[in-house]
């Protein structure tokens, strides 16, 4: 095309809700690595090609209608029908609980979408541990506007690229401070940028395999690994075991009361090997757990 760029156009042979399914890859509303402005959808990531920018949208007749610019453009394109879920299996998922089946018919176009890359989601995920969202968006804010590069094409202004590893590597010590990155969080990064190459291998083994390819790396546990594997390669069963709030909305929301880790685990039994997708449908179903106490603060690293 005449502005650098490659083009495909894609028509899914199933429902599909474009901003539902890549929803996760946004990290937040200032995410620079992410632009919706309401007729398309940007998203820059990495590629084993290099660096690439698309910009999706969707016509009246389904089809969907992608751009990319980069050396990793045409990589991107081939990415497209897994990026927007053509490799889920959502026919069978069964539900037990009138509000997961509710959500389930109500959202048919609800799929797990595949990124194919492990690199771009493990620093945001990393970055979530422990911490608050706002804490953690900051930071992948500061990472990528102060150290990560512009996004390739015509791009809306101030969309970068994520953070290589090679970029990660580099930061020194007082800037990861800077940018609100605590020793725990910043060691399982670099450690994940020294290996980042093996790393993408998870995506082809997938499941269980994936997942305890990447808790070989320090700092990497299962919660991390869960929030990986639920968007490099849309693992249908990869549970957030470790989360803050997870439990307790699952909890209220299936059976009426708040529930610790193993609690869930057993609610969420009948629904192996999707266990993960029981849980994005109570998440998107609406339903809010009661509140009874002060929520937490966020805190800032650069002053301490």
């Amino acid at each position: 095309m005449g502005d650098g760029s490659s083009a495909r156009e894609w028509r899914p042979g199933f429902r599909l809700d474009v901003a539902g399914v890549l929803g996760p890859l946004r990290r937040g509303r200032g995410d620079p690595t992410w632009h919706a402005d309401g007729t398309a959808i940007w998203r820059t990531g990495t590629t084993p090609a290099g660096p690439a920018t698309m910009r999706l949208h969707r016509r009246s007749d389904g089809t969907v209608v992608a751009q990319a610019w980069g050396p990793g453009a045409d990589w991107s394109l081939e990415g497209l029908p897994a990026l927007l879920g053509a490799n889920d299996r959502p026919e069978e998922f069964v539900a037990h609980h009138p509000l997961v089946a509710d959500a389930a018919k109500r959202m048919p176009g609800l799929r797990l979408g595949a990124s194919m890359r492990v690199w771009d989601v493990l620093v945001p995920s990393v970055l979530e541990q422990k911490v608050t969202g706002t804490e953690a968006r900051r930071s992948w804010r500061e990472l990528c506007r102060r150290f990560a590069d512009p996004a390739p094409g015509p791009a809306p202004d101030g969309m970068r690229l994520p953070p290589t590893p090679a970029q990660v590597r580099a930061i020194p010590d007082w800037e990861w401070h800077r940018a609100g990155v605590d020793l725990a969080r910043r060691r399982a990064i670099l450690a994940s940028a020294a290996v980042a190459h093996r790393l993408e291998t998870a995506c082809e083994l997938g499941g269980d395999g994936g997942r305890e390819l990447l808790r070989k790396v320090p700092g990497i546990g299962v919660w991390t690994a869960a929030e990986i594997a639920q968007r490099a390669w849309g693992d249908p069963d990869a549970v957030s075991v470790g989360d803050f709030h997870i439990p307790t909305v699952v909890g209220w929301a299936l059976v009426g009361k708040p529930l610790d880790d193993a609690g869930m685990l057993t609610v969420l039994a009948p629904y192996a090997p999707q266990r993960h997708r029981a849980v994005r449908y109570v998440e998107a179903s609406g339903f809010r757990r009661p509140r009874f106490g002060p929520r937490y603060s966020a805190r800032d690293y650069r002053a301490i």
